[in-house]
């Protein structure tokens, strides 16, 4: 019996240094897998050197740090690039890392028509729901095109962007709107790319765009989402722009589960969720991914070590070889009960689509796809709080037995403490040893294509050859093109949602009454941190319930939320930290704060925060720390009540 070949496997993986990151990738290519899927940290990923200002305490903590060609070099160290299926997700800086990468090949000798791999290149989800964007929304879709339009001529089986949306369900979406708002981004690329290709190639090019997507825990919807995306991408290129060959219409992607299903209580429940997510993009043959990555099963607990990816790696093997599952043709053809959703799913998606395309497409329409997906997620979260939506371990079957995979040292991975300072020193003996002349001119001739339109591929590898940084690439860009702020989805109106606040709206209100005006929550985001899915949630439920709220967004310093605070007269500050670069923002930020004289001032740090490092922000002076286990948002507000009423009138 002829069985199906099966998917990539990938794990998600880079960390501390580029030397070590290599050593991981090596050790998981020898476990059998199969392609490389790169994790950048936040400064290599917004366009910031290691030792800039807003690089403080982000550095290799969620991803591999990479300043220069250096850096690219020891990452793929003994690694054969043209060999390889690399996955590198990168936004923003896509053009800056996949010039990079060339850079490399090329020294290893390889014969770059033949690399293949993915930059996930799709900055539309980052204004949305990561967070890492750099530019303002039109010079950022003209470098997609640009990579797109390089690699057509140079980089023929490198597929130049992946529309991803892993995020936007992360950040709440519901499967119709992942199908649009994704489905809404590839339209406003294509729609772009068309005038730089070759009208003849232009088939072409729409078979190399992918996609990345989520598979949440209700695996049939699942399932049925991604049959829809099938059918609505072939829809989609056969009609809007008359691609004839089906080969060229069909629906490639890749898929990581859902990380925000993982939970910090009961942990080890994780593998179920997992195997049952990962079910959904490989059990329907016509809907199967290209690459599978399987999130650890402690990542809500903080780094998974090299053991947890194994165990994630084999769940991948077993299914994909011990099981008959790529023995068979598609299991669900003809079912009308799949049928149906399918249908379902592809009429929301298609209503959504149309109203995204009255306002000019997914670039004009970026607030109100933003808003969409805060109402969605805050409608998500209300479900958990209620229990309607069951979380095991979490809101019922709550009792446990003490899990001996959580105890003792070494039960998650810490990052290595001494990789920050690490990797500034190699960085600055980089610029030493450096030809300054050509480094300022290759970033001259950088700045001066984006200026003139030219496409930014050529220029990059260039500047990447000559020695140039990746922060120096970021601010060649922001020269020319401007910085931007996303919005931030969170409206200044409160929402209809009034259930189960009444009792805390009494106490904001009696406590606001006690103060003499209304109780000011200032909630903040310190670093490069994008994920803002928490602080917005917080920041509208404080809202919902009475509170004066001031919420900027993301990416500020310690300095410009204690100034924000002293500006708005701030009765409590809130902090979102989800990067692991809580305990150096959090302790520059409470000195700042007494040096202001606000050190009476409550501060709460939400995060994904072991339990070592809570005790050593509560020793800084923070009043509280929440962790993902910290779901009941109206506990949290009743207790940011407590703090204020705690403090003295005479000291406001």
């Amino acid at each position: 019996m002829t069985k199906d070949k099966p998917w990539l496997f990938r794990t998600y993986a880079g960390h501390s240094t580029a030397k070590a990151s290599n050593e991981l990738y090596r050790t998981n290519l020898s476990k059998g897998q199969t392609g490389l899927s790169v994790a950048f940290d936040l400064p290599t990923q917004t366009g910031y050197d290691s030792d800039h200002l807003l690089a403080r305490g982000e550095v290799g903590k969620v991803g591999v740090p990479i300043n220069h060609l250096g850096d690219m070099r020891a990452l793929f160290a003994d690694i054969p690039l043209e060999q390889m299926n690399t996955s590198m997700t990168i936004n923003a800086t896509a053009p800056w890392l996949l010039a990079l990468y060339i850079a490399v090949a090329e020294e290893q000798g390889a014969d770059v028509t033949e690399l293949q791999g993915t930059v996930q290149n799709d900055i539309i989800k980052e204004y949305l729901s990561r967070g890492t964007y750099i530019c303002p929304p039109k010079p950022s879709l003209r470098m997609i095109t640009d990579v797109a339009a390089y690699t057509r001529e140079h980089l023929p089986k490198w597929n130049p962007m992946n529309v991803c949306s892993y995020h936007l369900q992360e950040a709440g979406a519901t499967p119709e709107q992942e199908l649009a708002f994704a489905l809404a981004t590839a339209i406003a690329v294509l729609d772009d790319l068309k005038g730089k290709v070759p009208a003849q190639h232009f088939g072409d090019m729409v078979g190399r765009i992918s996609f990345f997507v989520n598979a949440g825990i209700r695996f049939v919807t699942e399932m049925c989402k991604m049959r829809a995306f099938v059918e609505l991408w072939d829809e989609i290129t056969l009609d809007r722009y008359g691609v004839t060959d089906a080969r060229h219409r069909r629906f490639r992607y890749g898929v990581q589960v859902n990380s925000l299903g993982l939970t910090e209580q009961q942990p080890e429940n994780n593998v179920y969720r997992i195997l049952i997510e990962a079910l959904a993009v490989t059990l329907s043959k016509n809907a199967r991914a290209r690459a599978v990555q399987l999130p650890a099963w402690n990542e809500a607990l903080g780094l998974p070590r090299k053991w947890d990816q194994q165990w994630s790696l084999r769940m991948q093997q077993i299914l994909a070889y011990e099981t008959d599952l790529l023995e068979y043709g598609d299991l669900f053809d003809g079912n009308p009960v799949v049928a149906a959703k399918v249908e379902a799913l592809k009429d929301g998606a298609r209503a959504e689509l149309a109203l995204i395309d009255g306002m000019g497409g997914a670039v004009q329409a970026i607030d109100y796809m933003k808003g969409r997906l805060v109402e969605a997620n805050a409608e998500r979260i209300a479900r958990i709080e209620g229990g309607e939506t069951v979380v095991v371990g979490v809101n019922r079957f709550t009792t446990t037995e003490p899990s001996p995979l959580t105890t003792g040292e070494g039960a998650i991975m810490v990052a290595d403490a001494d990789a920050e300072a690490d990797q500034i020193a190699r960085l600055t003996a980089w610029r030493v040893g450096r030809d300054e002349g050509a480094v300022q001119a290759a970033l001259e001739e950088l700045r001066a294509a984006a200026l003139s339109g030219a496409n930014i591929m050529p220029a990059s590898i260039k500047a990447a050859k000559a020695g140039a940084t990746t922060g120096e690439w970021g601010l060649m860009v922001r020269k020319a093109f401007g910085e931007y702020r996303a919005p931030t989805g969170v409206s200044r109106n409160p929402s209809n949602r009034t259930e189960g606040l009444q009792d805390i709206r009494a106490a904001v209100d009696a406590v606001s009454t006690r103060l003499g005006r209304r109780l000011k929550f200032v909630v903040g985001k310190p670093g490069l941190d994008g994920h803002s899915n928490g602080a917005e949630q917080i920041a509208a439920r404080a809202r919902d319930c009475g509170m004066d709220i001031h919420y900027e967004g993301i990416r500020l310093t310690p300095a410009e939320i204690v100034s924000a605070a002293q500006d708005q007269d701030a009765h409590v500050v809130g902090l979102s930290i989800l990067s692991g670069s809580h305990v150096p923002l959090v302790d520059e930020l409470m000195q700042r704060m007494r040096a202001a004289g606000l050190g009476d001032v409550p501060v709460v740090v939400g995060g994904i925060i072991p339990d070592e490092d809570a005790a050593v922000l509560r020793a800084m002076g923070v009043a509280a720390v929440y962790t993902p286990k910290d779901f009941e948002l109206n506990r949290i507000m009743m207790d940011i009540v407590g703090l204020v009423e705690a403090q003295p009138v005479a000291a406001e």
